[in-house]
């Protein structure tokens, strides 16, 4: 299962196979310029940009375009755990809940630094056969590093039969 998910993250690390990747499923983050930034065993790191496709009325970042890469980079996440995984794992966000804490007027980046507790759930589910619930904290700063949201995915991971 590690080389799976390893394959997943390098993958995602290709800038080129991303962008595909957000065109072809995730065609709003796409043309947002919500980009995959760093991503590894630990942590995944998502940013969007502040620009005309992803502002709002009151010149900062639209809040959709905010919890898009937050839920980016706890899916990201999600995924090189299931990627190729036998059984197949179904992932499903069922809640979401977030904190905006200051304007978004510049490059915003999410960070999920999750994926370790994560694993052991998709574990779980595996093992169990049960659904199982996790949810993941994604922590959004600007550029000068002061948090601007915080956004909590809950997802369900069910082993497939």
């Amino acid at each position: 299962m590690a080389d799976a998910s390893q394959e997943f993250i390098r993958l995602a690390n290709h800038p080129l196979k991303l962008r595909l990747f957000l065109l072809m499923k995730l065609p709003a983050a796409f043309f947002s310029g919500v980009r995959i930034r760093k991503m590894d065993t630990h942590h995944c790191v998502v940013s969007v940009p502040y620009r005309w496709g992803t502002q709002n009325p009151f010149r900062s970042t639209y809040f959709a375009c905010l919890a898009m890469a937050a839920e980016l980079s706890t899916g990201a996440l999600a995924m090189s755990l299931i990627y190729k995984r036998r059984p197949a794992i179904s992932m499903l966000i069922v809640k979401m809940e977030a904190e905006y804490f200051k304007k978004a007027t510049g490059r915003t980046y999410f960070t999920c630094e999750d994926a370790q507790a994560m694993r052991q759930v998709v574990e779980t589910a595996v093992s169990t056969g049960e659904p199982q619930t996790f949810t993941a904290l994604s922590v959004g700063r600007n550029e000068a590093g002061e948090k601007i949201a915080e956004l909590r995915f809950s997802w369900s991971f069910k082993a497939k039969a």
